[in-house]
């Protein structure tokens, strides 16, 4: 099936012309792009229908919030594309393109035209990676690795395959959920999954599921087939405001993911990323949603872990309890890993820098390298060139 994708919201037939209009100062700042097949999940009955919210711009995202790079990506590069924060993982940058453009996303500055984080040709980064036997398992992200074809996907894949310390290859997708036809659909792909994730070296897909209604029975088909062929599907998200803040709704989301066969592996705290004030929720309140939501499922929900993807590291969330806020480092960026935090938590904190005295935990890092330029003080600039997804992804 061949959905086709829109750039415009004069497109979409559930908006309201009044809505358009007032709609297109967002657009002219952050990117905005949707299918037919994820059009079809919106409840245009309803003005605060979860999905709608996911994926249609909103007046929200023009007040004056957060950073383009909250968690300092930037301080993360060894060479252009590819960044290595933790010892033993790297990230490559394969796309700057997404299917899908939820509204929170914490990486809307690669949509920029003045960013080149992204790049199309890896190459420096797998000869980084090579070099680099620490490394063991490589992210690939972007935007939407599976927007790539599946002929570029293979190179990239392959190359990784060559390198023997690399034992996991991991790909982040929306795509699972967004376009599952994309996946299921495509014997090449399936095949490509088939024959490099062995049973001494997965590959794993890192799904964008953030609620139970984006379980379809085509997201289900592309679970299984991802299966088939030999992949781990697991799924981390944010907890939103407005999308899925409600312990039931968190609750189902785990189960829908276990039945499935999906592993519930991060639940995240919202990052504080220009855009994202209308998603926000402060972070006893995230803890409480995410401690009730588990308390619905089964021990196999329950291993998700509630984190904040910060600078100095993945915190993990232990507890927050009386005005205090229990935390250690899942990840750290100077390998401490497991270091336990207490400290005063306000009501109204939402994030860790504040949280009084959190800067005797970590130290700012700077840039690893000069030629990647921080968007964090950047004036507004003109969006990159929408790409058609409508005939094949990118070459």
């Amino acid at each position: 099936m061949q959905v086709k994708y829109s750039t415009n919201l004069n497109e979409i037939p559930g908006l309201t012309e009044f809505e358009k209009a007032a709609l297109k100062q967002v657009t002219d700042k952050f990117v905005f792009r949707l299918n037919d097949y994820y059009l079809q999940l919106i409840d245009w009955s309803d003005l605060n229908d979860p999905i709608r919210r996911l994926v249609i711009p909103n007046s929200d995202e023009l007040r004056e919030y957060g950073r383009w790079d909250a968690s300092d990506e930037d301080t993360n590069y060894v060479v252009k594309g590819c960044q290595h924060k933790y010892k033993t993982t790297a990230l490559l940058l394969v796309s700057e393109v997404c299917g899908a453009y939820c509204r929170f996303c914490f990486r809307k500055r690669l949509f920029r035209a003045d960013v080149q984080e992204a790049i199309p040709d890896v190459q420096d980064g797998i000869d980084y990676i090579a070099r680099t036997p620490e490394i063991n398992n490589v992210l690939l992200t972007g935007g939407d690795p599976f927007i790539l074809t599946t002929r570029k996907l293979r190179n990239i894949i392959a190359a990784l395959r060559s390198i023997e310390h690399v034992k996991i290859i991991r790909i982040g997708s929306k795509l699972p959920v967004f376009n599952p036809m994309r996946i299921y659909e495509d014997q090449e792909l399936l095949d490509l999954i088939r024959t490099y994730s062995t049973e001494e070296k997965r590959i794993y897909v890192m799904a964008h599921v953030n609620h139970p209604r984006e379980i379809t029975a085509e997201a289900r088909a592309c679970f299984k087939a991802l299966y088939e062929a030999g992949a781990i599907v697991v799924n981390q998200s944010p907890v939103l405001r407005g999308i899925n803040d409600d312990p039931a709704v968190l609750g189902e989301l785990l189960d829908k993911l276990s039945w499935a066969g999906v592993t519930p592996y991060y639940f995240f705290v919202n990052r504080p990323v220009a855009g994202n004030n209308g998603f926000v929720l402060t972070l006893e309140e995230v803890y409480r949603i995410v401690e009730e939501a588990k308390s619905r499922t089964s021990g196999l929900g329950k291993r998700v872990k509630l984190c904040m993807s910060h600078t100095s590291g993945k915190i993990e969330i232990l507890a927050i309890e009386d005005g205090k806020a229990y935390l250690k480092y899942h990840q750290s960026r100077d390998r401490d890993y497991g270091k336990l935090m207490i400290l005063d938590c306000p009501k109204e904190a939402t994030w860790f820098d504040e949280l009084p005295g959190n800067e005797k935990y970590w130290h700012k890092p700077v840039k690893k390298t000069t030629d990647i330029v921080s968007v964090n003080e950047l004036p507004d600039m003109p969006q990159k060139k929408n790409v058609n997804l409508n005939e094949s992804a990118l070459s």
